[in-house]
């Protein structure tokens, strides 16, 4: 999608106080639009400012707004290589003014140095103290956007409770630069209440039909945590490839984020798993030609069972599990937030999950297969005791 002036980078250049608070539906061009105007504001300078954008996580960062900011600099040939330090992920411009990129989960960081410009992209996602610390070391003005999904500290300690705060709601319509097929595929979703009002809209509100709602991120994988076995995910095209590792620990389970990529062949997806610790490998059934070819190149890897049965009764399982999922796990975080049952038109929840947001989604339920026979079986003991059940013994495979 090209990145050009469009409403919402219109009404963006209208916001004059402190703390500039955005948020808005999906497709809104909330965060391009930020960063075109930061970019902006950055050539034109009169003496060397900074300006800091600031997400929850590094590895979120780096696939959200730092991505759009290479991307917009590139379109727009702005971008010269000797003037972004990538190491440091700090861009500077021929006025002498600095773009630095950075997440809330580096402590020095957030006591660090005086800012003269603040862009904390995914606001909801930040805790408060985090905004504090940032705000108190920023001179100029502050940016915040956020999908309204629910209520967070904006709501409750911002908003009404200073003069220094304005709101701006972007929805769709305001991006032009939107194709007819992303329109059509959000206005279709009308008839969701919940889903329309937040991501239509932009306006706060809940989502229904989430499907996971217990979960947490965590920062990395414990050194005690035992991995268990992959999950995967076949994608090519239009679909990514999801791979990922699962860990067992301290009564719970880690979900790690190994792969996410379009465009994997076969041969690709076996050197991925051939430079892992070795385990097994639960992948889509559906795909026996590509698990074969798997197995030439030395993997053990078997198809779990699919089916609108199963796939309920693993979404089930999952759900009855304390999962926690690593910080860099970015896909599997967002597909985590945004994975939901389908509804009708009478806006009733289906017993089925939406097809959207669901190939990470689908590795765990795969690398979990194992786990969901050997609970049945350890429920019905006096039943399958010292048998097989469905080709898995009584330990995971």
């Amino acid at each position: 999608m090209p990145f050009k002036e469009t409403t919402a980078t219109r009404k963006i250049l209208q916001l004059s106080k402190r703390i500039r608070c955005i948020p808005g539906g999906t497709s809104a061009s909330k965060t391009v639009s930020i960063l075109l105007y930061l970019i902006a504001m950055a050539q034109i300078d009169d003496r060397p400012t900074l300006t800091s954008i600031v997400s929850e996580s590094f590895p979120h960062l780096r696939r959200g707004a730092m991505r759009d900011f290479l991307m917009i600099m590139q379109e727009h040939k702005y971008f010269r290589d000797d003037r972004w330090n990538k190491s440091e992920c700090v861009y500077v411009f021929e006025t002498g003014s600095k773009i630095e990129f950075f997440s809330v989960d580096q402590p020095d960081k957030l006591r660090g140095a005086r800012r003269d410009r603040l862009f904390i992209n995914e606001a909801n996602n930040i805790p408060f103290d985090a905004f504090e610390q940032l705000e108190v070391r920023t001179k100029e003005f502050i940016f915040l956007d956020w999908n309204p999904t629910q209520e967070f500290w904006y709501y409750t300690d911002v908003k009404g409770k200073r003069t220094d705060v304005e709101e701006l709601t972007l929805t769709y319509k305001d991006n032009e630069a939107l194709s007819k097929e992303i329109i059509d595929s959000i206005e279709q979703r009308m008839n969701r209440s919940g889903w329309w009002q937040v991501y239509g809209l932009g306006q706060l509100g809940e989502v229904e039909g989430k499907i996971y709602k217990d979960w947490k991120i965590i920062d990395e994988i414990p050194h005690e945590a035992r991995l268990e076995r992959y999950g995967l995910d076949f994608g090519y095209t239009n679909d990514p490839t999801a791979i990922i590792g699962l860990y067992y620990y301290n009564g719970g389970f880690i979900i790690n984020e190994i792969c996410y990529q379009k465009g994997l062949s076969n041969k690709q997806i076996a050197d991925t798993l051939n430079g892992l610790e070795k385990r097994l490998v639960i992948a889509d059934s559906a795909e026996p030609k590509s698990i074969d070819e798997i197995r030439g190149y030395g993997i053990n890897i078997i198809g779990c069972k699919k089916g609108a049965v199963s796939v309920r009764q693993g979404i089930a399982f999952v759900q009855d599990q304390k999962i926690s999922v690593t910080k860099q796990s970015i896909n599997i975080i967002r597909e985590y937030r945004n994975y939901l049952w389908k509804v009708d038109n009478n806006n009733r929840i289906l017993n089925e999950p939406e097809t959207a947001f669901k190939h990470s989604m689908d590795a765990i339920s795969y690398a979990f297969d194992g786990y969901k026979v050997r609970t049945i079986v350890r429920r019905n003991v006096e039943v399958f005791k010292h048998k097989k059940v469905a080709g898995y013994s009584l330990k995971a495979a």
